[in-house]
């Protein structure tokens, strides 16, 4: 937990993804200079999956790991030790699962999401006979840094995959990660669907931003999009914003932006889409950086 509650205002709550912990994950994040401001107005309550930590026991052979739906139903149980009434989540892919469904869930208790590179679905068997063949010719650390990183990122970025990999190598449990990996692969479908006009599908209630890589659903720009926080930090602050927490900011930010100097980012030279979409039940938006500019289309139903 980082700083205090204050008043009737959330808490970010952050979930990691697969073969990181809340340091490895989040850490490069709420350093920046631009997340203070940030700071200064909600405090932050770090999740480490079950045995994912820094210096974590070995769990006894024959633990049965938590499943997805077990995971988000401790977040209930997180929020009451530490009297929080609700959060704004932030995950990423394994991470964003399980917050999802916890918002799901838990409606009254999620006022925003922020999700990156989120998988709603459940593994499909091609995915599960990709995964076999892959453990065949693959240890797992390769496949957990194919899990994070796009082929551009690991084919030419050797001095951040290598930092990774040492990582998941060295810092974390093998044995524990292998689990919560197993568990991961073993996700239900979370059935969400877009609200419609006269129906009451099971969806989001809450405003939910979205940041996905162009190239893929699933593996681009994980890791990347917080080696670049700046960027994030400023929609983040747009979203929260939107969310009518305006007071706290002096100035309306992200409506004008250029990227200056993103031409020498790793995450920039990777991709050169990068879709922000913030979903809620009246209204769409959806901000594009192609060729290092950026545009802001809205679209607003009564």
């Amino acid at each position: 937990m980082r700083g205090v509650p204050k008043g009737d205002r959330p808490v970010i709550l952050t979930f990691h993804d697969i073969g990181l912990n809340h340091k490895t994950c989040w850490d490069t994040l709420f350093s920046h200079e631009d997340m203070s401001e940030i700071m200064q107005h909600f405090a932050v309550c770090h999740i480490d999956a079950p045995g994912q930590h820094e210096g974590a026991s070995t769990f006894s052979t024959g633990y049965e790991y938590p499943s997805m739906d077990q995971l988000s139903e401790t977040l209930p149980l997180v929020l009451k030790h530490f009297g929080l009434k609700s959060v704004i989540g932030m995950g990423i892919g394994v991470g964003a699962y399980i917050l999802t469904r916890f918002a799901l869930d838990y409606p009254t208790m999620v006022e925003g999401l922020l999700l990156i590179n989120i998988n709603p679905c459940a593994e499909g068997w091609m995915d599960w006979a990709a995964h076999k063949l892959s453990s065949l010719t693959h240890a797992e650390p390769d496949m957990i840094i194919s899990h994070l990183f796009g082929k551009e990122e690991i084919h030419h970025n050797q001095n951040l995959i290598g930092r990774y990999r040492h990582h998941i190598v060295n810092d974390m449990n093998q044995f524990n990660l292998h689990l919560f990996i197993k568990a991961y692969e073993s996700r239900r479908d979370l059935e969400i669907e877009r609200p419609v006009p006269g129906c009451n599908p099971r969806t989001l209630k809450c405003p939910s931003l979205l940041v996905v890589g162009d190239s893929s659903p699933a593996v681009d720009a994980v890791v990347n999009s917080l080696s670049n926080p700046a960027k994030l930090t400023e929609a983040f602050k747009y979203f929260i914003q939107g969310m009518g927490y305006s007071k706290y900011w002096k100035q309306t930010i992200l409506l004008t932006l250029t990227l200056g100097g993103a031409e020498n980012s790793s995450f920039f030279k990777q991709q050169n889409i990068f879709q922000i979409h913030f979903y809620e039940t009246w209204y769409i938006e959806e901000i594009v950086i192609q060729d290092l500019q950026l545009s802001l289309d809205v679209a607003c139903s009564p």
